[in-house]
């Protein structure tokens, strides 16, 4: 069995899916996934706020129909990111 490293699984996972897209900040949460971001053909979108991330990858996936993807820093980060996808969590149809 082949063994991987968190990051790898993320990575393996979004492109298992599809996604060729991220947006977030930089920093030291996920930096080792970072590194692999680019080779399996993942973009970072570099954000100044990570609530501005995820309303980006809200309109993202609204304008292209493919998964919007937000990625933020532990702690602080992941806080500043609730309105957004709330806000995309109630704009979305969803089955019942």
């Amino acid at each position: 069995m082949t063994r991987m490293t968190p990051s790898e699984a993320f990575v393996e996972t979004m492109v298992a899916n599809g996604v060729t897209t991220i947006f977030g900040i930089m920093g030291s949460a996920f930096m080792d996934a970072m590194d692999i971001f680019a080779p399996a053909g993942i973009r970072l979108v570099p954000v100044v706020h990570e609530q501005g991330a995820a309303h980006m990858a809200d309109g993202y996936a609204r304008v292209s129909g493919r998964h919007g993807v937000v990625i933020g820093q532990n702690g602080p980060g992941i806080s500043n990111c609730v309105t957004a996808i709330a806000a995309a969590f109630w704009a979305h149809p969803r089955s019942s």
